[in-house]
Parts: structure tokens; C-alpha cells; sequence
């Protein structure tokens, strides 16, 4: 599975960039957190991959998979 982060680039856009990677995937320059999020998800929706979603100061704050059906845990929390 590949895991992706989406973090806040030094310009301060959201950036979603795959693990170990140097340069981001995709810069969401302008758009806010929530915008870039379901644009990530629209990105990932067939490849089976993990996003973690960071909060702006860089802290991690939930991890999503996609598509749903790819989610290795299944856990009812």
C-alpha cells in the first residue's frame, strides 16, 4: 500500500506527497484544508493507497485509506 501525506508546504499551501518522496505529488495552492482533502481522496480513490492527514502545524491528525474496501484493519473504532 502507498502511504501519502498531506502536510502545509513552507508557502504555507497544503501539498500532498507520497512517503520518501522529494517533490510533492500535488500542490493545493490557494485552497484550504478541507478542499484539498477531498482532493486527495479524489486523487487516491482507485489506488489502493493510505493518506495521513497532518494538522497545519505539521502534527499528524487521522489517517484515511482508499478505497475503503483496502482498509487493512477492520475495527469498529
Amino acid at each position: 500500500m502507498k502511504n501519502y501525506h498531506l502536510t502545509k508546504n513552507a508557502h504555507g499551501d497544503w501539498q500532498l506527497k507520497r512517503e520518501n518522496a522529494e517533490r510533492a505529488s500535488i500542490n493545493f495552492e490557494g485552497l484550504n484544508k478541507s478542499d484539498a482533502v477531498r482532493q486527495s481522496a479524489a486523487y487516491l480513490s482507485d489506488s489502493g493507497s493510505s493518506l495521513k492527514i497532518h494538522k497545519g502545524n505539521g502534527q499528524f491528525q487521522e489517517e484515511r485509506t482508499y478505497p475503503r474496501s483496502a482498509d487493512p484493519t477492520k475495527s469498529k473504532g
